[in-house]
């Protein structure tokens, strides 16, 4: 009977498991305090000249004070006094109606010439963009001083009226209760348009030239191809806009201090203008540092706001 061969085991085969290293935190959080330190000069900087000067003029909201002598403390009194003070309600509306002047109507007349420029290419168009970005390049001042003249009785503006027989219109326009106002904001129009376009051409550059070439081809116009293709890239220059020239139009200082003052009675009387007064010609720097805390919250409660409404959109 022959015998059976003998019956092989199969080699022993361990498979090991791979070796997982794990690697210290200690070089990764280093490397995240070091970005910090880098940070750091510019935040001392920041925190020196913008945080703490907000948080001590917080603090002496909280008292009547005329800058020389001992304050007294009165806690939220210089608040209320704001929101009962006919004239200080006053300013804060004046504000906020600039910021039509000084916020929307820069940002139309910025993307109207936005989309004449870009799809309209022609020579001399460098030298436009130059004398339409002209106003931020001049200091505020001499933009008062130069519209001052303008808006004056002899001045450009009641010279046009007459010469096209329009003497009916001409007035004193820095000086009538009913127009000052109006006078100032389309000064801060003029000022703020080159600044809405310039930002607006530098998002154009952004566009895809082949989605014009795709509505042209698809029959639009030149309103329908800016309206489907330019207006939804620059969401977020419009956001920017928005933002510079709102802070713009509630902290405005240097255009009706020249121009108007004021004036006539508190009719372009604006916030910034009125800490001005309260703090170095009437003594009340109290009052005046409440009333510069409230237009703080009030700009940045816009600009939140701006900013809230651009994200969601987009």
């Amino acid at each position: 009977m022959p015998s059976r061969p003998p019956v092989q085991q199969p080699p022993d085969v361990r498979v090991r498991a791979p070796e997982v290293r794990v690697e210290s935190q200690g070089p990764r959080r280093r490397s995240a305090y070091r970005g910090y330190v880098y940070v750091l000069p510019a935040f001392a900087v920041y925190f020196c000249f913008a945080v703490l000067p907000a948080l001590h003029t917080a603090y002496l909201s909280l008292f009547e004070w005329d800058g020389v002598t001992l304050g007294d403390w009165v806690g939220l009194g210089n608040y209320q006094e704001i929101f009962q003070d006919s004239i200080l309600r006053r300013s804060v509306l004046n504000a906020l109606v600039l910021v039509v002047f000084f916020s929307f109507i820069p940002i139309v007349v910025g993307l109207a010439m936005t989309g004449l420029l870009a799809r309209f290419r022609r020579p001399g168009m460098g030298a436009y963009r130059f004398l339409f970005m002209l106003p931020q390049v001049v200091p505020l001042v001499a933009v008062g001083v130069t519209w001052r003249w303008l808006y004056g009785d002899d001045g450009l503006v009641n010279q046009t009226f007459r010469a096209v027989g329009l003497d009916g219109v001409t007035r004193a326009w820095l000086g009538d209760f009913g127009a000052a106002l109006i006078a100032v904001g389309l000064v801060g129009t003029w000022v703020l348009s080159g600044l809405c376009m310039m930002l607006f051409l530098s998002g154009v550059q952004k566009v895809d030239p082949s989605l014009y070439e795709a509505a042209r081809l698809d029959g639009a116009g030149p309103v329908r191809e800016f309206v489907s293709v330019t207006l939804p890239h620059l969401r977020g220059e419009i956001a920017v806009a928005m933002t510079v020239t709102t802070v713009a139009a509630l902290a405005s200082f240097d255009i009706v201090y020249v121009t108007t003052n004021g004036g006539p009675g508190e009719q372009t009387t604006v916030p910034g203008l009125l800490v001005y007064r309260l703090a170095f010609s009437e003594g009340k720097v109290g009052l005046a540092a409440a009333l510069a805390v409230v237009l703080g919250c009030l700009i940045l409660g816009i600009v939140y706001l701006i900013n809230r409404l651009s994200r969601s959109e987009s």
